[in-house]
C-alpha cells in the first residue's frame, strides 16, 4: 500500500557473530523495516523484530511518526500499533497521514474522534462522555487520557510535569474480548497526533462495512456477523 503512495522502503540487514565464528556462519536477519514518504516528513517502521516495548502486554509491531520539517531529525509525534490491529484500519490511518500537507498541524479538536465512532453506533463512556467510547458489544474501546510510558512525543509539557501530575493526553484504542482478558490488540497515539488522523483510524475501526477475513479471532468469533464472500 505504501509503495503505491510513492513511499520508499529501506532494507536493513542485522546480524550476530560470535567471537572466532566464520563469516559464513554469522546469523543474519534481513527485513524491510522502514517506509519513508516522498517528502520525508512521515515514516512507518516495522519494529517487531527489534523486541520493542509492549502495550497491553502485546509487543509493538508498527511505529508511525511525523515531523514538521526536514530541518529536524526528531519526530513531532508517534503512534504505535501492536500485531493484529485490523489491517484496513491501519491502512486508512496511513492514507490520511499521506494526504496531509502538514502532518503535525492540528486541524480539529478531540470531539471529531468521538463523532466518528458514535456515527457508527458506538456508545460514549458513561463516566467520561467527552473522552471515551466503546462498541455496542463492549469489545473495542477508545479513550483520551494520559499516554502510557515510553510513548514518544515532542509536546514540551511532557518534560516539565511532576511525578504526581498527569502528562499530556493522547488517544488509546484496544480490543478486549472480556473484562480482564488478554487484549487482542492495542494502539497508542502520542499527545501531538492530530485529532483528525485519529478520527480516520477511529472511523475505520468502527465501520460496519464487511471485511474479508481468512481466520476469525476465537475469543470473539461467536459475536461476529458473517456474510458470504462475494
Amino acid at each position: 500500500m505504501l509503495a503505491g503512495l510513492g513511499w520508499t522502503s529501506l532494507t536493513i540487514v542485522r546480524g550476530r557473530q560470535e567471537p572466532d565464528e566464520a563469516p559464513e556462519d554469522r546469523q543474519v536477519l534481513r527485513s524491510t523495516v522502514l517506509h519513508i514518504s516522498p517528502d520525508t516528513l512521515r515514516w512507518a517502521q516495522w519494529v517487531l523484530p527489534d523486541e520493542p516495548f509492549h502495550l497491553g502486554e502485546l509487543p509493538i509491531a508498527w511505529q508511525v511518526c511525523a515531523r514538521a520539517d526536514t530541518s529536524s531529525p526528531l519526530a513531532q509525534w508517534s503512534a504505535y500499533f501492536t500485531p493484529d490491529v485490523p489491517g484496513e484500519v491501519l491502512v486508512d490511518f496511513l492514507v490520511a497521514l499521506d494526504a496531509r500537507d502538514q502532518p503535525t498541524v492540528p486541524l480539529a479538536g478531540p470531539e471529531l474522534v468521538l463523532d466518528a465512532v458514535t456515527a457508527h453506533g458506538w456508545l460514549r463512556d458513561v463516566d467520561q462522555p467527552d473522552a471515551g467510547a466503546m462498541d455496542p458489544t463492549f469489545t473495542s474501546h477508545l479513550s483520551l487520557g494520559e499516554v502510557p510510558p515510553l510513548i514518544q512525543d515532542a509536546d514540551p509539557r511532557a518534560l516539565t510535569i511532576e511525578a504526581d501530575e498527569a502528562g499530556p493526553a493522547g488517544w488509546q484504542a484496544w480490543a478486549e474480548p472480556a473484562l480482564g482478558a488478554q487484549c487482542l490488540w492495542a494502539a497508542s497515539f502520542g499527545a501531538s497526533v492530530p485529532h483528525d488522523l485519529v478520527a480516520a483510524f477511529a472511523s475505520a475501526l468502527s465501520s460496519t462495512a464487511p471485511v474479508l477475513r481468512r481466520v476469525l479471532p476465537e475469543s470473539t468469533r461467536d459475536r461476529l456477523l458473517r456474510a458470504p464472500a462475494g
